[in-house]
C-alpha cells in the first residue's frame, strides 16, 4: 500500500507519517517523524485534505484516529515507502514495479522483495518441472525498516506482523511432507509466516494470527527446508 503520508502539525511543523498497519476503517498505527516527538492529542493535518489525531504512543509507534477512511486516503494521497537502496522518488510506475505478480490483499507497507523476480514465465517453468506452489499472506509492517541497533541480538525487539495461512496451503504442506518432499520458502516473509504457524506436532496450521518471530543463529526450523531469495541489500 502507499503507506507514506506527509503533512503538518497544527502548530505548523512538517511531519512524515509511515503507516504500520490499518486497524479499522479510520484507525491505524504509524511511525511519525517530526522535529519533536508528537504527543497524545496532537492533531496532524495531512496532505490530501484529511486529519489524524494521536490517541496513544507505544515506543516508536503512534495510534492514530483519522477523520477519513485510511485505505482510501493512502491510495489518494500516499506514496510508496521504497526501501533505502531504491534511491529515486516514488512514481506511478513503482506501484506496479514494486509489487509481486501474486500480490492480492492490501495491507503490507513493503513488498516481499525475494519474490519480485517471479513472473508468469517462471511459474510456467515450475509447473513444467512438477514443482507445486502455495501462497500465504503476511502484512509487512513499518518495523521492517527499523535497523538492529545492538550487537546482542537477544536485545532486539522484533516488530509484530499479521499473517494468514490458507487451508489449501496448510494441506499442500502436509501432503508434501507425507510424501517426503521439501518445502521451499520464497523469502524471509514466507519463511517467517510458516515457522510461526507450525505447531508442536510439526504441522502448519491454517488461519490468521500475529508473529513477532525473530529468526537468528541457532534457530530450529520445523516448517521450511530451504530458502530462495534474490539479492537484497546486506543488513
Amino acid at each position: 500500500i502507499k503507506a507514506r503520508l506527509f503533512g503538518r502539525k497544527a502548530s505548523g511543523g512538517r511531519i512524515e507519517l509511515l503507516v504500520e498497519r490499518i486497524d479499522g476503517e479510520r484507525d491505524a498505527v504509524a511511525m511519525v517523524r517530526a522535529s519533536k516527538p508528537v504527543r497524545e492529542g496532537t492533531r496532524l493535518e495531512l496532505d490530501g485534505g484529511a486529519t489524524a489525531t494521536v490517541r496513544a504512543r507505544d515506543g516508536a509507534f503512534c495510534m492514530l484516529a483519522f477523520d477519513a477512511p485510511v485505505l482510501a486516503l493512502l491510495e489518494r494521497a500516499g506514496t510508496l515507502p521504497l526501501p533505502p537502496y531504491i534511491t529515486h522518488t516514488p512514481d506511478d510506475e513503482d506501484a506496479s514495479r514494486y509489487q509481486t505478480v501474486y500480490a492480492a490483499n492490501p495491507g503490507a507497507v513493503a513488498a516481499p522483495t525475494a519474490g519480485l523476480h517471479f513472473d508468469d514465465a517462471v511459474f510456467a517453468a515450475l509447473d513444467a518441472a512438477g514443482i507445486g506452489r502455495a501462497f500465504v499472506t503476511l502484512h509487512v509492517g513499518a518495523g521492517t525498516f527499523l535497523p538492529v541497533r545492538d550487537d546482542d541480538l537477544s536485545k532486539h525487539v522484533m516488530h509484530s506482523e499479521r499473517y494468514h495461512v490458507p487451508e489449501a496451503t496448510a494441506a499442500a504442506i502436509a501432503e508434501t511432507r507425507a510424501r517426503g518432499g521439501r518445502v521451499v520458502a520464497v523469502g524471509t516473509t514466507s519463511m517467517r509466516t510458516l515457522e510461526s504457524a507450525v505447531g508442536d506436532d510439526g504441522r502448519v496450521a491454517a488461519g490468521w494470527s500475529e508473529t513477532a518471530l525473530f529468526i537468528r543463529p541457532g534457530f530450529s526450523f520445523r516448517a521450511v527446508d530451504a530458502l530462495v531469495t534474490n539479492f537484497p541489500l546486506p543488513t
